[in-house]
């Protein structure tokens, strides 16, 4: 069975995906837009100005479908309602929109000869959920602490996003530069050369690239939220962890047509989360 065969049998599981996040986060904007709205009308303005914003930037960019941009945009309001002001998670999100368009976008013609290249249209809905999705509901539980009775704790919720957003920029640029710089990859079940694009594929140049990626978004995270070197350095944990995890995954559960792709980034994005948020807690 090929590849577009498969991603259609399991289609479902982008939709799951999108079923759990995107009512999730819809709820959260919704409740933190009632309850700010009486004492804080200028963030639940400022919220939706930038999440339009953010949308009308990527749709224009053509970095995504207008499904896609628009759940970009709801995820920037979620975001922002979280933590708003000048120290929002909003810079780092920006800082992973800037990399990850970027490394799509080079050698792109290569890409192409390799048949690996994103589709014209940009990104689509799932795949935004599948790669930021943890990210977002990673703040939910700590800024609805009315509903969830606050037992999340606030800067174990910080560390675990980031780690998530670490992750998710980690692996498009180990994937779009590698394939591009990296040469003929490995399988890292196998440690045989296989083609660029191949699932579950690595090479040193693609890891190197996204193990930057990460710290980059991990970087600007800790000046903007002032994240200590230990916080700093857990969040970095958790990215290359997951990193590793997706790899792992791409190379058996996805290569027999278990999972989709869009699953596996999910998994992935999740796992550096949850291991972030662990190592976190106990500080």
């Amino acid at each position: 069975m090929n590849d577009r065969s498969d991603q259609a049998r399991l289609r479902w599981q982008s939709q799951l995906i999108l079923l759990l996040v995107i009512p999730l986060t819809s709820a959260f904007v919704m409740v933190e837009s009632i309850q700010r709205w009486p004492f804080l009308p200028a963030y639940f303005f400022q919220s939706f100005a930038i999440g339009a914003a953010f949308a009308l930037l990527v749709w224009a960019l053509r970095a995504a479908t207008p499904a896609a941009a628009l759940t970009g945009g709801l995820f920037t309001v979620s975001l922002y309602l979280w933590i708003p002001g000048w120290r929002t998670l909003l810079w780092p999100l920006l800082a992973v929109f800037l990399l990850t368009f970027a490394s799509t976008r080079f050698g792109r013609r290569r890409k192409e000869t390799l048949g690996v290249a994103e589709g014209k249209r940009g990104r689509t809905a799932s795949q935004v959920v599948a790669n930021l999705g943890a990210a977002v509901i990673s703040g939910i539980p700590i800024s609805a602490n009315k509903v969830w009775l606050g037992l999340y704790p606030g800067r174990v919720a910080l560390i675990s996003a980031v780690a998530a957003l670490g992750e998710a920029t980690a692996d498009t640029l180990s994937s779009e530069l590698g394939e591009v710089l990296g040469g003929e990859p490995y399988l890292v079940t196998t440690f045989r050369r296989v083609p660029a694009g191949t699932d579950g594929a690595i090479s040193l140049n693609g890891t190197l690239a996204g193990a930057a990626g990460a710290a980059m978004i991990i970087v600007v995270a800790a000046i903007i939220c002032r994240l200590t070197i230990t916080e700093s350095g857990i969040a970095f944990t958790g990215a290359i962890a997951g990193l590793f995890i997706d790899t792992l995954l791409g190379a058996t559960l996805e290569r027999r047509g278990w999972l989709s792709n869009d699953a596996v980034n999910f998994l992935s994005t999740v796992a550096a989360a949850l291991l972030a948020a662990f190592l976190a807690s106990q500080l």
